[in-house]
């Protein structure tokens, strides 16, 4: 894993962050990592102490871009990066770093595609000001308000990635800056990724340079481009979530048994509704206009449940294809079902409300049974032998790249690795002149 510190003019913070960092983790993590210090075009000592901190740790590597913004740091290093896990924290390391084998297991498994720490969730422990605290939680839930986001805590400097979730997610990703974090979260989420939450315990620094009404000005800008962006369809989600979505479905057995079971659960859920919408639907109307209504309220939701939980077919191909052809089902249903009250009333034209929903009830089964065979020889046929779903990039056996290191108590055998002082200028790699001979393990 390579865990990332971005930085601007931070020459008195830099070195002790950077020592505690790497102690923590020789000491406590299992897995090979790096500690990459992004310099932001730092105008005071900070690019020369990062460039000393690198030669002098095998751990460690600096890189300096020659213009500001944490976003743009992070998108250059990670997007460069041959870790399988990508982190990044900031460097007065306000957050206990007791929280970091927490946010990294999901990833590492598999089971989570991004990690971050949290400061808003039960559990956590934070000590801030009332008005950094009032900030942070106002705008959060602007986020839950305008953007529909379900993460709690968007601008904890506290987050990791997989990398293969990171290379689908930084080109669409624009702001270089703050809200780097809350679009990457946002489009993560809209896509479909899952977003793993680690309750920490965060200490406010209180020396933060941190403008909060020039941040707060450019989190409204980013919100708004955002929206507008997803909105319109110019920042192409839907495909990607598409994408992801069929690589992810998972067929159901095609055994007719196992789907008769899955559809009847399913079949009784959706008479039970429609047997309360037609009660209640009937005290207004007649009995015909209340079942067509209560037939249709219940149609979509029927065939969206047997799509997903009876033939197992999931994502968002044929999914309009799907209701379609679901509707005319229920259209042969409704012409089943309306042609049992014109028998029972040309029958018993004073036949009870009660004997009514008997007969429907009764002709809804002979209906559910038609529509049974047709979802499954007509609607979802050809998908009813789906594959399986891929194995996941990083699979819970642990790939060798990410296996233990050696003990505390043995020496690190050195790897050849990439020279520890870097320079991003223009998108370029450059080494520096004093780091040309330097090995790393990776």
């Amino acid at each position: 894993m390579e865990i990332v510190i971005p930085v601007y003019n931070e020459q008195a913070d830099l070195e002790p962050a950077v020592q505690r960092l790497g102690a923590y983790l020789r000491t406590h993590l299992p897995y090979q990592f790096q500690i990459t210090i992004a310099d932001n075009a730092s105008t005071d000592l900070t690019w020369p102490i990062a460039c000393r901190l690198a030669s002098e740790s095998p751990d460690v590597t600096a890189v300096h871009l020659d213009e500001k913004g944490r976003g743009r740091a992070l998108r250059q290093v990670w997007a460069a990066s041959d870790a399988d896990v990508v982190a990044y924290m900031d460097v007065d390391l306000s957050t206990d770093l007791a929280a970091l084998l927490p946010l990294l297991a999901p990833l590492l498994s598999g089971h989570s595609d991004v990690a971050i720490g949290t400061r808003l969730r039960p559990g956590s422990r934070v000590v801030r000001g009332p008005k950094r605290e009032f900030i942070s939680r106002s705008y959060n839930m602007l986020l839950r308000t305008t953007l529909g986001a379900r993460f709690s805590d968007a601008q904890c400097g506290f987050k990791a990635i997989r990398s293969d979730a990171a290379t689908q997610l930084l080109p669409l990703v624009e702001d270089p800056e703050w809200f780097f974090d809350t679009e990457l979260l946002v489009l993560a989420e809209r896509s479909g990724m899952r977003i793993h939450e680690v309750p920490v315990d965060w200490v406010d620094d209180p020396d933060s340079s941190v403008d909060i009404l020039d941040t707060a000005r450019k989190d409204l800008a980013g919100i708004w481009r955002l929206a507008r962006g997803l909105g319109s369809g110019r920042i192409p989600i839907a495909s990607m979530r598409s994408t992801r979505d069929a690589e992810l479905a998972s067929a159901a057995p095609a055994g007719i048994l196992g789907q008769l079971i899955r559809f009847s659960i399913v079949g009784v859920l959706s008479t039970l509704a429609y047997a309360l919408l037609f009660w209640l639907l009937r005290a207004g109307m007649s009995a015909q206009a209340a079942n067509a209504l209560a037939l249709m309220a219940t149609a979509v939701g029927n065939t969206a449940a047997n799509r997903w939980f009876t033939f197992g077919v999931r994502g968002a191909p044929d999914r309009m294809r799907h209701q379609a052809q679901g509707l005319l089902v229920f259209a042969l249903g409704l012409a089943i079902t309306s042609g049992s009250l014109v028998l029972l009333q040309s029958i018993a034209p004073d036949a009870p409300r009660g004997i009514e929903l008997l007969v429907l009830t009764a002709a809804n089964v002979l209906a559910t049974l038609l529509r049974f065979v047709l979802y499954r020889v007509w609607v979802f046929g050809r998908h009813r032998s789906m594959p399986a779903p891929p194995e996941p990039a990083l699979s819970p056996a642990l790939p060798p790249a990410l296996s233990p290191v050696l003990p505390p108590t043995q020496t690190h055998a050195p790897q050849p690795h990439h020279v520890p002082a870097l320079v991003l200028s223009g998108g370029a790699v450059a080494p520096t002149p004093n780091a040309a001979t330097t090995e790393a393990p990776q």
